[in-house]
């Protein structure tokens, strides 16, 4: 079969899936939603191992949940308090919550999954925990090695998952056949296909309208395709395709805190490597002039416009807008003008080309981002070319993120995400006991005085009460890792969660997403229903 031929068979049976697809949704449309939103892990549906961090678990039910304000609410705690010496939490379940199988979840099964998460190595930081017990059959108590207020994330976003002693019990293959007592049940899982799911009826919450939930994982285009074939009810847009609203679907936009930043090498290039021979280092990125001019010469509201069609708002920080969050660190009035003029005053001259030098060295750095992404792509391209005029050549590199890990995460500019509910990603994006630390902090940034604020805030005594510690270390006045202290990174935007949902689906009110574009619209699953006969 020649070339075209075997591209015009795939088609064919591509458009022959579709169609019996759609039949399917035709035919059943208020019991069954079909989705493409990506969202398939490859450590499979597994809490212990990360599953859940950025959104609901949806199999598994987590001590605490949020509102659409982010507020906390109850799931399975229905108490839940810290000891005055802020090491012990002491937290009550509900009696009445089931497994998918029937079975009762005790506080013995949450006591395991905080011991078995702390050891798993996932993304879950549980460094902290001494100790989980069961008390009694509904009574957990949590033990911490050193007040860390932000400890309580994990109530929101680490499901709950049986004690392995147990029939159907965590195991190994946990991730690919997850028991749990969240909203719906696992049906079947064909790997980058589709996930078929099903309501749980022992679920202890309010019943979701919908029997079936069907995600398709497809790219891109062939999600687009999809949406305009009316063979999906959900679909995500990037924003390159988010102007293409299919017939019969209207676009939902949902604001984020999930970012695009530039990560800077704070150390000069003096020879040295990590345990792992990895260089450290970058003359030209450990200026603190170069990083503030930076800082100064990007538009962000341009790249808002270019990169991301429009579907966003400029960044100047980890966490804009929330509480935790400094406007005082920002530096004002920006423009090409202010970033030469600290260019100049720090001895960086222009040549013949419009590159600075200074002591023979040129202002000339990779910006390296994942190359799969278009998104990061632009953001690079635009940047680098919005930095040029004022004489800092920055080199967008497209890499596979194991070749970025291998050869640049200490020693090259890198376009990261980020995006949290909760200020522990400050943390550990700033403290310098996390320097070195995977993608945490990959920088080597360190400063004693942020240090002593970020500690101050863990040991708060609520997390409103760490507001102001979090805000310090952005700018205290003197020093900061913000815009106006140390420049540490160059936050450039973040992102609108653009969907295609069809016009009959109420989705409700959504909250502010954490980063990961695609999962965290289901936060607001249980109030989804069909509005149309």
């Amino acid at each position: 079969m020649s070339p075209f031929a075997q591209g015009r068979s795939r088609l064919t049976a591509v458009l022959l899936l579709l169609g019996l697809l759609s039949a399917s949704v035709q035919a059943a449309a208020k019991e069954q939603l079909v989705l493409a939103i990506g969202g398939e892990p490859e450590q499979g549906y597994d809490p212990l191992l990360g599953w859940g961090q950025y959104g609901h678990p949806l199999f598994q039910s987590t001590l605490l949940s949020r509102d659409a304000s982010l507020a906390s609410r109850p799931d399975l705690a229905t108490r839940w308090e810290l000891s005055e010496d802020r090491l012990t939490w002491n937290i009550t379940l509900r009696d009445d919550a089931r497994f998918a199988d029937g079975t009762a979840l005790t506080a013995r099964d949450a006591a395991y999954t905080f011991r078995h998460a702390a050891q798993a190595g996932g993304r879950a930081d549980l460094s902290v925990l001494e100790q989980a017990e069961a008390v009694s059959p509904y009574h957990l108590r949590l033990t911490l090695s050193e007040p860390r207020i932000t400890f309580a994330e994990h109530f929101h976003t680490l499901g709950i998952v049986p004690h392995g002693d147990r029939d159907n019990g965590y195991n190994e293959e946990y991730g690919r056949s997850p028991l749990g007592s969240g909203p719906y049940r696992m049906v079947e899982w064909q790997e980058g296909e589709q996930l078929i799911v099903e309501r749980n009826p022992y679920f202890h919450g309010k019943q979701p309208a919908f029997q079936r939930l069907v995600f398709r994982f497809m790219g891109e285009d062939t999600t687009l395709a999809a949406a305009n074939a009316g063979q999906v009810d959900v679909a995500v847009a990037p924003p390159a395709l988010a102007g293409r609203t299919p017939d019969g679907m209207h676009r939902v936009a949902m604001q984020s805190v999930d970012n695009r930043g530039i990560l800077f090498p704070m150390q000069p290039a003096l020879g040295e490597t990590t345990g792992d021979g990895l260089a450290i280092g970058n003359d030209v990125t450990a200026d603190p002039a170069i990083r503030q001019a930076i800082n100064l010469g990007l538009d962000r509201d341009v790249l808002v416009e270019v990169a991301l069609h429009g579907f966003g708002r400029p960044a100047h920080g980890p966490a804009d807008g929330l509480p935790w969050d400094n406007p005082e660190a920002r530096l004002s009035p920006t423009g090409a003008d202010a970033a030469i003029a600290v260019l100049e005053a720090a001895g960086w001259k222009p040549d013949e080309s419009g590159i600075r030098h200074r002591d023979g060295l040129p202002a000339r750095f990779r910006l390296n981002y994942p190359s799969h992404d278009t998104t990061r792509q632009l953001l690079a391209e635009v940047s680098a070319e919005m930095l040029r005029p004022v004489g800092i050549e920055m080199i967008p590199t497209g890499r596979h993120w194991d070749d970025i890990q291998r050869k640049a995460l200490h020693s090259d500019a890198i376009l990261f995400g980020w995006g949290s509910h909760s200020p522990q990603e400050i943390y550990y994006l700033y403290h310098s006991a996390h320097a070195g630390q995977g993608f945490y902090n990959a920088g080597l940034y360190a400063n004693s005085a942020v240090d002593t604020h970020l500690e101050t805030a863990q040991a708060a005594a609520s997390l409103e009460a760490s507001y102001p510690s979090w805000q310090a270390a952005q700018w205290d006045g003197e020093t900061g890792y913000g815009e106006r202290g140390d420049a540490a990174w160059a936050w450039l935007v973040n992102l609108e969660h653009l969907y295609f949902v069809d016009s009959c689906l109420d989705i409700g009110e959504l909250p502010t997403a954490p980063h990961g574009h695609g999962w965290p619209v289901t936060a607001s699953l249980l109030d989804w229903r069909w509005t149309c006969d």
